[in-house]
């Protein structure tokens, strides 16, 4: 298994390493599933995470690698979640829905509090992480969106855009060309994903409106 950990080619004078490209590349097609509400999202976020958790456990960033295991053991909740037969829209696709004031606040105080835990457990161990503030942002961040998206939340997509603005540079930084490259690409999904869960909530809406006396 160490091809994947070798350098596929390079782009840019940037090293592409196949467990990058091939992780992002599955990470892309599970972001696609996501956005159509399909719970084959789930299974292939675990498999890009274990490949993703191979390439970061050797580039010395435990943040991101531990992003991964926190992806695979999501993925498994996930899953649990959205066969669920009461979350199911009229479509028979799942239900989205923005949060409740409560839910975004404790959204929130959780990223805040684990963001400032996490990091404080890298500064004391630095052998964890030559990065300890975006690190750990990411990790915890990481763990929001995937449980919001689990809940059908549509903040799960502001989520992300919030994770991938310090990840993208981050990858750059530490060697993962190809992991800064295709963000770009999740930036365009996770927008266009943003934008159609927030029209779901409309039409998923709709009949509980219709139904409403005047």
């Amino acid at each position: 298994m160490n091809w994947l950990n070798s350098e596929a080619f390079t782009v840019l004078g940037q090293h592409i390493k196949w467990s990058d490209m091939i992780g992002n590349v599955i990470g892309l097609t599970a972001l696609a599933f996501g956005w159509r509400r399909s719970v084959w999202s789930w299974p292939t976020q675990f498999l890009s995470g274990l490949i993703l958790f191979a390439a970061f456990s050797t580039a010395h960033l435990s943040g991101s690698a531990g992003k991964q295991v926190v992806v695979m053991v999501v993925a498994g909740y996930g899953w649990w979640q959205w066969n669920r037969g009461g979350n199911r829209a009229e479509d028979g696709h799942v239900a989205v829905r923005f949060a409740t004031r409560r839910e975004r606040a404790a959204l929130l105080g959780a990223a805040a509090v684990g963001t400032i835990a996490v990091s404080g457990l890298f500064h004391a161990y630095p052998s964890l992480s030559w990065d300890p503030w975006p690190d750990a942002y990411i990790f915890v961040g990481t763990i929001i969106a995937m449980y919001a998206q689990a809940r059908g939340m549509v903040e799960f997509w502001f989520a992300w855009l919030l994770v991938d603005a310090v990840g993208v540079p981050l990858n750059f930084a530490n060697g993962f060309a190809f992991s800064g490259f295709v963000y770009v690409i999740y930036g365009a999904l996770v927008l266009w994903g943003m934008r159609d869960w927030w029209l779901r909530t409309r039409k998923d809406a709709r009949p509980v409106l219709e139904g409403a006396p005047a």
